[in-house]
């Protein structure tokens, strides 16, 4: 499974004009008395006696730190004042916007959720779950009716392949507009998700996400969530949801994963069960294939034939970006994570694992229905 990326952004200074028209008023006005032969006013503190002279004009004092001032701003203090201020500005806002909620109580707390270890047999029974549940989406996307509200002429999954066509337009804005639905509709559920959410912006050049195999980015910069339109498209609905997650403050890998799986699970869109159950799968079978293998197998060989395409497909896709620069992208967000006290790194979202059993075991009837 592909990893989610580190906040960046491209921040453009919206200052810069006042100052350079302080700038170009102040040596405006100096050279017009320059032009006149002496220097008057606030302006002459700033010239030694040996330039005013040199340049014509009259003597006067001048303080030690009035002539430094003085030299830097022709030496680049100005323009080491700007990138100091800038500097400050992007940290403050990253710190507000994103840094600091790292440290936040986690979001099992918050919902009341037991960790506990749990046997393999629960997570078997999870997996069992989650199979089925894969399957039911399966075949309400293959079934919904032409003319229904969830209908669409191009329907890229389940069952994608090298051979199908990129998403249209329509398709990518009604899945951010399914997306928003959904993480709305778990705000119910859960007050601390509760609020408006943007829209998903799925990038332009999606191939500088898909070079670093990252599904999505987060920019605290500018409150927006963002994705990788050109992956495989079964991780789009759960990376829109993982992606606006991250909007109301929860910056964990692991929890985020886990709120865009119930996002995925709670949604009247067959489209974003089908997302969310089969990420949920990927997860939780991967590790069901460490503690029980034969189980593993027999749960694997009940899987639609759709989905074993998409499964196919994702790791072909992805598999395909292999090389120094997904290698330095994977070290560089392992790094980033362990500073923010996620002392697992990029392992840490294997963890959503053990919030998905502590979840369905806080509910009265686990898997006796849909959650």
């Amino acid at each position: 499974m592909r990893a989610y990326g580190t906040p960046h952004a491209l921040i453009f200074p919206i200052y810069g004009w006042s100052l350079t028209h302080i700038e170009r008023s102040f040596f405006a006005a100096l050279l017009k008395e320059r032009g006149r032969g002496q220097l008057t006013g606030c302006f002459r503190p700033f010239l030694t006696c040996a330039k005013r002279r040199a340049c014509g004009f009259s003597a006067g004092p001048s303080t030690l730190m009035r002539k430094i001032g003085f030299l830097l701003s022709f030496c680049g203090g100005v323009f080491l004042s700007r990138a100091f201020f800038l500097i400050s500005l992007l940290f403050f806002v990253f710190t507000v916007n994103c840094g600091i909620n790292y440290y936040r109580n986690p979001f099992s707390y918050e919902a009341g959720f037991s960790m506990s270890p749990s046997s393999p047999e629960e997570l078997y029974q999870l997996c069992e779950y989650l199979v089925g549940q894969i399957n039911e989406s399966a075949m309400a996307l293959k079934n919904r009716p032409e003319g229904s509200l969830d209908y669409s002429p191009i329907t890229p999954y389940p069952g994608q392949t090298s051979e199908t066509p990129a998403p249209p337009a329509f398709y990518l804005r009604e899945m951010g507009k399914l997306g928003r639905e959904a993480m709305s509709g778990l705000g119910r559920l859960y007050p601390q998700l509760a609020g408006w959410y943007p829209d998903p912006k799925p990038l332009v050049n999606s191939r500088l996400l898909s070079v670093q195999q990252l599904c999505g980015i987060y920019s605290p910069f500018t409150i927006e969530a963002n994705y990788n339109r050109e992956m495989p498209y079964y991780n789009i609905p759960h990376t829109i949801c993982h992606e606006l997650s991250h909007l109301k403050g929860y910056m964990r890998e692991d929890e985020a994963n886990f709120i865009g799986y119930l996002a995925c699970a709670g949604s009247s869109s067959p489209d974003f069960r089908y997302s969310g159950y089969l990420t949920g799968w990927v997860y939780a079978g991967n590790a069901l294939a460490k503690a029980d293998w034969e189980g593993y197998v027999r749960l694997y060989g009940q899987l639609p034939p759709e989905a074993l395409e998409d499964l196919a497909w994702n790791n072909a896709f992805w598999d395909s970006f292999e090389g120094p620069v997904a290698e330095a992208s994977t070290e560089l967000n392992d790094r980033y994570l362990k500073v923010h006290s996620q002392k697992d790194g990029v392992q840490s979202y294997g963890r959503m694992v053990d919030l998905m059993l502590a979840y369905y075991r806080s509910q009265p009837d686990p898997y006796g229905s849909r959650k």
